[in-house]
């Protein structure tokens, strides 16, 4: 979406969320640290802002997420904008694991919110959450603190995560997707297939992709420059594409979806009865 262009967000929404946030707590936050050097601890050099990530606006944020507004306001707006509750449809991707992860990664992290329930749902497990805004890690690491997590926060791509092959038992990400251009979605879903051990699942918490085709307007709501892409793709496709088993997606209370997939086991040998010879013998 091009910058300057008023979106149904601007003209009717925003109005509604700068009452119903509270300001003064967030400008308390805001002045509660020098966000430039909290940040600057977890800037990997290395990291380069993709085009796709650094050129768009966000949620009609000028800059998107590499704007420090976007993660000071994130927390205070999203609570209102996930019917019936921001924390009831995160908790719904938990309860869609099916295995007990011992190491478990969260893409996309943003401020932390389904990385914290993670944490909280499997005590034992090493839970790394990764997200390319250093603002938005900030904020993660500031609510796990809180809460008393132990959280591991990482600066970097989710399309090409620092992480060695098969090491990771749950990959999960909660609306990032519907963010991202369909090729850049791909590449992620194949560094998350590459990044899990054998039977590892991965769980995508994002927008309905029929309800969003079905209402165009909705997409019109908020300024999200891939969202189009998004609905008129299928998540389902993709993963079953790459190579993941027992795709399905579930529609959660009618306008979210949950999206799980399967890497399935590989390396079972297969023994055939074999007619011993005397070579065979031979060699013992």
């Amino acid at each position: 979406m091009a910058v300057g262009k008023e979106t149904l967000f601007d003209r009717f929404l925003a109005p509604i969320f700068r009452n119903l946030v509270d300001r003064d707590a967030i400008d308390a936050y805001y002045h509660s640290r020098d966000w430039e050097a909290a940040s600057q601890q977890f800037c990997n050099p290395q990291v380069e802002y993709p085009d796709y990530y650094r050129s768009q606006n966000f949620h009609g944020i000028q800059g998107g997420y590499l704007n420090l507004s976007a993660a000071l306001s994130y927390d205070p707006i999203v609570q209102y904008v996930l019917p019936p509750g921001e924390s009831i449809v995160r908790s719904a991707l938990i309860d869609r694991i099916t295995s007990q992860p011992r190491r478990i990664l969260d893409l996309g992290c943003g401020t932390g919110s389904t990385t914290l329930k993670l944490k909280q749902a499997f005590p034992q497990a090493e839970v790394i959450g990764l997200d390319l805004s250093p603002y938005m890690l900030v904020v993660a690491q500031d609510k796990a603190q809180t809460a008393n997590l132990d959280i591991s926060f990482c600066h970097g791509l989710a399309e090409a995560t620092p992480f060695p092959p098969n090491s990771f038992d749950l990959v999960t990400a909660s609306l990032l997707f519907h963010e991202l251009p369909p090729a850049i979605a791909r590449d992620i879903l194949r560094e998350s297939f590459r990044l899990l051990r054998s039977g590892g699942e991965v769980l995508i918490l994002d927008g309905n992709q029929p309800v969003l085709r079905s209402t165009p307007w909705l997409m019109e709501v908020f300024e999200e420059p891939y969202i189009q892409a998004f609905a008129q793709n299928s998540l389902d496709a993709d993963l079953s594409a790459i190579g993941f088993g027992n795709v399905e997606t579930e529609a959660i209370w009618l306008v979210h979806q949950i999206t799980r997939g399967v890497k399935p086991i590989v390396g079972r040998v297969q023994f055939e009865a074999i007619e011993p010879t005397a070579a065979a013998w031979a060699m013992g």
